[in-house]
């Protein structure tokens, strides 16, 4: 039987595409499709980790964290960013650059109280990137909070909260044979369009 070998990429709407790819992602990927590499800098540099895609339209693609973490206060005096989805069982990443843009409150409302109990008291529980003396203090931490709000909704903390990245540009890349790999490229232009080209592998 020959095997039947990927087709170059066609559409003409990114974010259409994006959706496609995701879905296809959460049929086949073993665990977190939505993980994605999110990369921002500093005056010392650049520096990147895994975040979860939390939601993703025609505005952004949107996720939620603690504001005065690293990343947090990197956003906040460099609001530029990159993610990379990198789908290794479909041979298909997607890379997007752009601007970054605090959510709304009312969206990290909305999304904080849909998040389990336990994660809504680690969002209190941890200084996160700051040093922790131990495992135990955290765990006290985690204590402490959880008495505070015993019998009661937990609130959003005033420092946890979500950004969109606003892209500028979208690249989809397809594994081909022989290492020639497909790399569709969209670019915002300047009327809020989307141009389309082609790069080499």
């Amino acid at each position: 039987m020959n095997e039947i070998l990927p087709q170059p990429i066609a559409a003409s709407d990114p974010f259409a595409l994006f959706a496609q790819w995701l879905e296809q992602a959460r049929a086949k990927e073993i665990n977190d499709p939505e993980a994605m590499s999110l990369a921002t800098m500093d005056e010392r540099g650049l520096s990147v980790r895994i975040v979860l895609l939390k939601g993703v339209d025609e505005r952004g693609f949107s996720f939620f964290t603690n504001t005065l973490s690293r990343k947090g206060k990197q956003l906040k005096t460099h609001p530029e960013g990159a993610l990379c989805f990198h789908w290794k069982s479909l041979r298909r990443q997607v890379r997007v650059e752009g601007k970054m843009e605090p959510v709304s409150s009312a969206e990290a409302d909305a999304y904080f109280k849909s998040r389990p109990r336990g994660h809504q008291i680690s969002a209190w529980a941890s200084l996160q990137s700051d040093a922790l003396p131990s495992r135990a203090t955290l765990e006290a931490r985690v204590k402490e909070f959880e008495k505070k709000f015993e019998g009661q909704e937990v609130p959003r903390p005033p420092h946890w909260s979500g950004y969109r990245l606003a892209p500028r540009l979208i690249e989809f890349w397809q594994d081909m044979p022989n290492r020639l790999h497909d790399r569709l490229v969209f670019t915002r232009d300047d009327a809020g369009g989307w141009r389309q080209g082609r790069v080499y592998p």
